[in-house]
């Protein structure tokens, strides 16, 4: 059987698509993060929309994503594979230490730089 070929607009199709799984990874930054659980490593920083959110991940830590409700105010997650955790409290921009989230009521930090 001989393939079919596609139609300009199956074609338009599969480049979307592609662009729409493959741009997430192209996103990703190398990085080096720390939080006051897992000191400080490699990472892997990835942009979550135009408001600051962010996620960070590496290789056998946990992944955290910090989701902006306002600019410099964020709640925090921790995912350790097969559940996502809601971090307590709030975290707010840290003035003296670029990068940096601190919590407002842990007063634990997650930076990536």
């Amino acid at each position: 059987m001989k393939p079919r070929r596609l139609t300009r607009a199956g074609q338009e199709f599969l480049v979307v698509a592609a662009l729409c799984c493959f741009g997430n990874a192209a996103e990703a930054k190398a990085a080096r993060c720390s939080t006051s659980d897992d000191g400080s490593f490699s990472c892997h920083f990835r942009s979550m929309g135009r408001d600051g959110s962010f996620k960070i991940s590496a290789r056998g830590k946990p992944t955290y994503v910090l989701e902006m409700t306002e600019p410099g105010l964020a709640y925090g997650f921790v995912n350790y594979g097969s559940r996502s955790v809601a971090l307590p409290g709030s975290y707010v921009r840290s003035r003296s230490e670029p990068g940096c989230w601190v919590n407002d009521t842990t007063a634990t930090k997650i930076c990536a730089r």
